[in-house]
């Protein structure tokens, strides 16, 4: 049964689902694995912190404890367009996890994160081709 709010519980299940996949993705995959480790306990502890960054952007909890921008910015180069990659995997969880009405909210705030994290890593204005 698909989740109808979003929850801390419903943000663990999404970051279950959304990082098995980016594990095992051709284009993705590479660039996680190589920053996080291929280790389950390394695993663990991403989709916990990640969790915490989704429970800030769409719940207001505040024990998030990172910086996304810096995050990004430190990762070796890699081509633009596989932020459009990750926003189409995340819709398909986000589809796979949440009712309509919870993905609508998720992708809004996905696309504007996306947007946010291209300017500063590549700076102008690029927002990736995916629709809204």
């Amino acid at each position: 049964m698909k989740e109808t709010e979003i929850t801390r519980e419903a943000i663990g299940k999404l970051m279950e689902v959304f990082y098995e996949r980016i594990r095992r993705h051709k284009n993705l995959g590479p660039i996680f694995n190589a920053k996080i480790g291929t280790g389950e306990p390394e695993w663990t502890a991403h989709k916990e912190k990640i969790g915490r960054f989704w429970a800030w952007m769409m719940l207001g909890e505040h024990d998030y404890n990172g910086n996304p921008m810096m995050a990004h910015i430190q990762l070796p180069p890699f081509p633009q367009e596989l932020f459009g990659e990750w926003l189409e995997l995340f819709e398909e969880c986000l589809n796979q996890v949440f009712e309509p009405q919870c993905v609508a909210v998720y992708l809004q705030r996905a696309h504007m994160i996306a947007a946010n994290l291209q300017r500063g890593i590549y700076g102008g204005g690029f927002v990736c081709g995916h629709h809204a």
